[in-house]
């Protein structure tokens, strides 16, 4: 039973917020912007399939942070060679809520004495 007061309503309107934009689709993307990055991406992985799945969420997320996907791949053919999957993780979390990272380690520090009666 709803009880005025016993809900916070300030969360239903955090969640509306975050889901605004969620479900909207990006429109059209050039065919040559969306073959230049592909092109990039295939030549990093080596894998077409990974390559198209790099283009979609590059493409997204240079969309939400209202950037042109041309100059994001231009930033990263500037990276030094091995610098872009630490790049590209630190570029696609920069939109993800905390619980959802991509490719971060957290390992939490153990107790020495834990550590220490663990056998390898």
């Amino acid at each position: 039973m709803f009880i005025p007061g016993n809900l916070d309503s300030t969360s239903l309107t955090k969640t509306t917020n975050f889901f605004t934009n969620y479900f909207n689709p990006i429109g059209e993307i050039d065919q040559n912007i969306n073959d230049s990055i592909l092109s990039y991406f295939q030549e990093q992985t080596g894998d077409i399939e990974s390559a198209k799945l790099l283009v979609q969420t590059i493409i997204e997320t240079a969309n939400t942070n209202r950037e042109n996907p041309i100059d994001v791949l231009q930033r990263f053919q500037k990276l030094p060679i091995g610098d872009l999957t630490a790049i590209l993780t630190v570029y696609l979390n920069n939109t993800r809520v905390n619980t959802s990272f991509l490719g971060v380690r957290n390992s939490p520090p153990s107790n020495i004495y834990v550590t220490r009666s663990i056998i390898l």
